[in-house]
């Protein structure tokens, strides 16, 4: 295993299907020379010219022509700049992409990749900084992936290419230069399978994407509080891998969620419905608790956007107020 940046891992992610699967190809907006928007494609254009197609500047136009190359059985990767501007593509993704493979009884596939960077912290403001799995998590047909880690990045984007169905795969961009192990040549990742990032007795944190590495520094700052946290990744909401998080909410009878999004009408609140309605009820020793950003667009004040989503400081507070150590 080697050592490698998330955008590393992902880079070669995209160039390792380029060579297995002729279909195998990506469109967007400067992903050629220029190397796209955060540098996940850059270098790549000299060899892969003709698998990195340059687009103009209109999402749904790109969205509706990956649908297209799906239908006739193409494996299309398609870079949206920012995950906000998937708005422009609504309709390709909730009334086409997600809903052909149902209404045609199967007959058709589409085995679509809508690639996007999400999420805050680079002051690039409330039209540029939204966290939006949530959102299409609700959509039935679609599969919804969030990585946290080099290791997850590279299995899990192999696993979206390679699945028969439309998977809206997202990349938080404060990830993009953290590091990680990653095993050297093919494995996959499967889309659907929680994992535990760290082993705990006294709380279960569940998180996803930015707040996994959040939580794991949480975690490790509240050993000396005496508390020893589990952190589980969900690395998918749709599936959801209810099972990991029961199991690890038996175990441990606390459970605090962090979400990046703002908390209302959040993805928390899905995972908070599945606990209680599960035999990990009965194991709880004090109210689910769940952390999210303000319910405000992101501002683009540097210390206004940090205070709008949570921090390292605000998960160990929230385990600590559970524990009584406020």
């Amino acid at each position: 295993m080697a050592e490698k940046l998330y955008i590393e891992a992902l880079a070669e992610a995209i160039k390792e299907e380029f060579e297995r699967d002729p279909n195998v190809f990506m469109m967007g907006e400067d992903i050629g020379i220029y190397g796209g928007a955060f540098g996940v494609t850059k270098g790549m254009y000299p060899k892969y010219k003709d698998k990195l197609i340059e687009t103009p500047i209109s999402e749904a136009s790109i969205v509706g022509a990956g649908v297209g190359a799906a239908l006739v059985g193409m494996r299309p990767i398609v870079e949206i700049m920012f995950s906000d501007f998937m708005m422009d593509a609504m309709e390709w993704i909730v009334n086409q992409a997600a809903k052909l493979r149902y209404m045609t009884g199967g007959q058709l596939k589409v085995p679509l990749v809508i690639r996007s960077p999400m999420g805050s912290g680079t002051g690039a403001a409330a039209q540029h900084s939204q966290s939006l799995p949530a959102m299409f998590a609700h959509i039935p047909g679609l599969k919804v992936v969030m990585p946290a880690t080099p290791y997850d990045v590279k299995g899990l984007f192999k696993a979206a290419v390679r699945d028969d169905n439309p998977v809206i795969f997202f990349e938080h961009k404060l990830l993009y230069w953290t590091k990680g192990e990653v095993p050297e040549g093919d494995y996959i990742v499967p889309i659907g399978k929680a994992d535990v990032k760290k082993e705990g007795k006294d709380i279960t944190i569940i998180a996803g994407s930015i707040t996994v590495i959040r939580s794991l520094e949480a975690a490790e700052k509240l050993k000396g509080e005496g508390i020893d946290v589990e952190v589980i990744d969900v690395r998918s909401l749709s599936p959801l891998d209810t099972e990991t998080i029961v199991n690890s909410v038996i175990k441990t009878g606390k459970v605090l969620i962090v979400e990046d999004d703002n908390k209302s009408y959040g993805w928390g609140a899905e995972v908070l419905s599945r606990i209680v309605e599960s035999d990990a009820f009965d194991y709880l020793d004090y109210p689910i608790q769940r952390l999210g950003g303000k319910d405000v667009p992101i501002p683009y004040n540097p210390k206004l956007e940090r205070a709008a989503v949570p921090q390292v400081e605000d998960i160990i507070e929230a385990v600590k107020a559970i524990f009584g150590k406020e």
